[in-house]
């Protein structure tokens, strides 16, 4: 039994397969559903920038410029001071030593630290030859002032007779010639007795002016002599000093007068004083003067001792910078100041004194401007910054 079997195709009018025509239709459709979604997405996209897209962009543009600090340092007088150290010493130091012949010292009659007035006896020397030498010139006086007693007798006797006859007129001219020489005589024994005297006197140690005793280099029992050196230092009215040692720009800005401050090592106590003198001449190897600087006596101020002194250098009235508002390069110190239109401009500037609040511009600022703090390092010229304003100090 003969069955006919139908079979539908896979192929239409055109020899198409159909199951290709239906995923072409599929692709189709949905590369139009993709087309739609993208074209809303970019309309989407579209209107989000139109409306917020200036605001983000002004507020990525503030972001990215700097934000300095800014001062306006105005005008102020400007204390001038200079740092230096030096050693403590007596102002005027008076070295004593034996005057006379010397000899063995019997007593010393002071110890260093104390103080003694003018003419007053330190050390006392022996004088037992002394002592003898003046008796024996004081019985030659006297004998001397016997002669010329006898032969102003004499001459006054014979004066009375050469009227008479009973004398010659060279009589009388021997008889003065021997009166004269006989009161020579005493002058000459009262002189040798003087210088007796003072020999004895200068057998004393005694001191050439008050002041305050520093140091003693003498003992009883100790034979001195005019070669034995200084037995005594002494520190005139108890005066003080302290030798500063400047370098000679320092000292070029200094002027005698001028006060003074000195702290001595080993102690926080303040000692005012002032420049009494400047060296004349600067060492030609360290480059350094002396500015010495007189002070009242105090038992902390030592001779020998080491001290710091702050010197007055004058005063300028000028703007005043922090440290950090001055920049330097190969053409010089600098400043940026920012304009009216938040412009970092560089100044070119002169600085002055060096003081603890900071530095002095004595040229390129009135004082008004508007200086970058700090940072300035990190700016170029002409660029744009948001200023904020500090105060200092």
């Amino acid at each position: 039994m003969n069955y006919e079997s139908t079979i539908q195709p896979d192929y239409d009018a055109d020899d198409n397969p159909l199951l290709d025509r239906e995923e072409d239709r599929r692709s189709r459709r949905n590369l139009i559903v993709s087309g739609v979604l993208l074209l809303i997405l970019l309309v989407g996209i579209g209107y989000f920038l139109s409306r917020d897209g200036g605001a983000a962009a002004d507020g990525d543009k503030k972001t990215q410029t700097p934000v300095v600090s800014v001062i306006s340092p105005g005008r102020g007088t400007i204390e001038g001071t200079i740092t230096a150290t030096g050693t403590l010493a007596a102002r005027r130091e008076l070295p004593i030593g034996i005057a006379g012949e010397g000899g063995q010292v019997v007593a010393v009659l002071v110890e260093p630290g104390q103080w003694v007035r003018a003419g007053q006896v330190l050390a006392i020397v022996d004088r037992t030859v002394q002592i003898a030498q003046a008796s024996g010139q004081a019985a030659q006086i006297q004998v001397a002032r016997a002669n010329a007693d006898l032969a102003e007798a004499n001459y006054q006797r014979a004066l009375k007779l050469v009227a008479k006859g009973f004398v010659s007129k060279a009589d009388i001219d021997r008889l003065r010639a021997t009166r004269d020489g006989a009161f020579a005589q005493v002058r000459v024994a009262s002189a040798q007795s003087g210088v007796i005297s003072a020999q004895m006197r200068r057998l004393n140690v005694v001191a050439p002016a008050a002041g305050l005793v520093l140091e003693r280099k003498i003992e009883p029992g100790q034979i001195v002599s005019a070669g034995s050196g200084v037995l005594f230092r002494l520190a005139q009215g108890g005066e003080m000093e302290l030798k500063a040692q400047l370098g000679e720009v320092e000292m070029a800005k200094l002027a005698p007068g001028v006060s003074a401050t000195v702290v001595p090592v080993g102690t926080d106590k303040l000692f005012v004083g002032q420049v009494w003198q400047l060296s004349p001449v600067i060492d030609p190897v360290s480059r350094q003067g002396t500015a010495r600087i007189a002070l009242a006596y105090a038992p902390e101020l030592r001779p020998g001792g080491f001290a710091t002194a702050t010197i007055k250098s004058g005063a300028i009235v000028a703007p005043l910078l922090p440290e950090s508002a001055i920049l330097s390069d190969n053409q010089g110190n600098y400043v940026y100041i920012v304009d009216k239109d938040n412009k970092a401009r560089r100044r070119p500037v002169k600085t002055g004194m060096v003081t603890e609040k900071g530095v002095a511009v004595i040229e390129g600022l009135d004082g008004s401007e508007r200086v970058v703090l700090r940072a300035g390092g990190f700016l170029q010229p002409d660029e744009s910054v948001q200023p904020r304003p500090v105060k200092v100090g």
